[in-house]
């Protein structure tokens, strides 16, 4: 999973960062400027712990997570989209952490002048939407042009196409985000390719001054989530010592740190969740979308898993762990054999028998 941390200059996107990934990247990135920085955490999880404990194997291995603060954009793209080695990396990403500065600072201007994250938030929408929507027009273009032509693929093929284009088309020019159109799964897959900014889900994050409460931010679309944050007050945090932590915590009245309530929204927004391997050699987190079969499941711990596919031995994390092993729970007879159509549950522990 990789996640881009966006937002117009000086709202605290780089404080944010560091306050997710523990890290100490300078703030105060100049306005316009193309910077990425990235992380890869360790997603915190007690149920692979109690599993180390239980197999004791020579290596545990957590989920992970990729961060990445992306600067440059400023709202001021307009009709010309947004530059290419921008576009560049914002594609890349499963989706969006959108921070929205709810914090005054008079050393810290705001490039219009007022803390207003209103403004804010319709400037960046408008401006992922006028990209899309130079994209969708260009494309349209050239399915006219390959249509015109009759080489290559069928027309009933160009067709479809266009209507699906046509259909984005119109959803843009109303400044409708693309996750808003209820395209199907084969529709969306299709699109996988492309990158469209609109159609990647988005987490908006209010960023707060110290002590501050949130204003009320409505954000109706599909795939989409609105938290909020003490961005300073958390990378301070981030940076403590655990004991120094924990009595800031209590004193501000803050129940988790920061980067467990943002993997914990991560894995929501994206619609991710985890399941296990164990053995002696390696006791291990996979990350694997929401509704997943079991044959998609093992092509996340190798491809040739999934080519081969063959059952898959699968125990539920609750049972081992009420049970106390691996052969107590055969002796329960709690351990079952799924086929291709298997939904893999959050916690399932998963061993793939195969054949290439």
């Amino acid at each position: 999973m990789r996640l881009g941390i966006i937002g117009l200059p000086q709202t605290g996107k780089t404080t944010i960062f560091n306050a997710v990934t523990r890290g100490d990247i300078p703030t105060g990135i100049s306005a316009g400027r193309v910077q990425v920085n990235t992380a890869v955490v360790d997603v915190p999880d007690p149920r692979v712990d109690k599993l180390s404990a239980m197999f004791n194997p020579k290596k545990t291995i957590y989920a992970k997570i990729t961060y990445v603060d992306i600067a440059g954009l400023d709202g001021s793209a307009g009709k010309s989209g947004i530059s290419g080695s921008l576009l560049n990396q914002l594609t890349q990403m499963d989706g969006f952490i959108h921070v929205l500065r709810c914090f005054e600072d008079d050393n810290v201007p705001h490039q219009e002048g007022s803390v207003d994250p209103v403004r804010d938030l319709h400037m960046m929408d408008s401006e992922f939407i006028i990209n899309d929507l130079i994209f969708v027009e260009r494309k349209l273009e050239r399915l006219a042009d390959e249509r015109r032509k009759g080489a290559g693929r069928d027309k009933a093929s160009i067709d479809r196409d266009i209507q699906l284009f046509e259909k984005m088309q119109t959803a843009l020019n109303e400044e409708i985000p693309l996750r808003d159109m209820g395209m199907s799964e084969d529709e969306i897959a299709s699109l996988s390719g492309f990158g469209f900014l609109t159609l990647k889900p988005v987490m908006l994050l209010l960023n707060l001054a110290e002590g501050k409460t949130a204003p009320k931010m409505d954000y109706p679309h599909q795939h989409s989530l609105v938290v909020d944050l003490q961005g300073k007050l958390e990378m301070d945090m981030a940076k403590l010592p655990p004991e120094d932590a924990e009595m800031f915590m209590a004193e501000y009245g803050i129940t988790e740190l920061s980067l467990n309530r943002m993997i914990k929204y991560s894995y929501d927004l994206l619609g991710q969740h985890s399941f296990f391997t164990v053995g002696p050699d390696e006791c291990r987190a996979w990350t694997v979308r929401n509704g997943a079969l079991a044959p998609e499941a093992a092509g996340v711990i190798h491809t040739d898993l999934q080519k081969g596919f063959i059952r898959a031995e699968v125990v539920a994390y609750d049972d081992l762990i009420a049970f106390g092993g691996m052969n107590e729970v055969k002796a329960k007879g709690k351990l079952r054999l799924e086929g291709k159509e298997y939904v893999v549950k959050d916690g399932d522990i998963l061993n793939i028998r195969f054949n290439i």
